[in-house]
């Protein structure tokens, strides 16, 4: 099982952006996108912090959908 890399809120909202997922509001430090599936609407909340902690960060993947491998090549 790969490492979950550690990274601030921007890189995190830039390899996201680049897997589809739009910046739909931020309310204080709290960043909310969404992406559109042909069956779904998946929503995710980003924390504005630097750096982002690691379990946080896999729970963000997990509900993206995606591995930490992929991820890091979006990184």
């Amino acid at each position: 099982m790969t490492k979950v890399p550690s990274a601030n809120y921007e890189q995190v909202i830039k390899a996201l952006r680049r897997n589809g997922w739009v910046v739909v509001r931020q309310k204080g430090s709290h960043i909310r996108l969404q992406k559109e599936t042909p069956s779904k609407k998946l929503k995710l909340t980003v924390p504005a912090h630097r750096p982002i902690k690691r379990s946080t960060l896999s729970h963000i993947l997990k509900q993206a959908q995606i591995s930490v491998e992929d991820f890091k090549g979006l990184l």
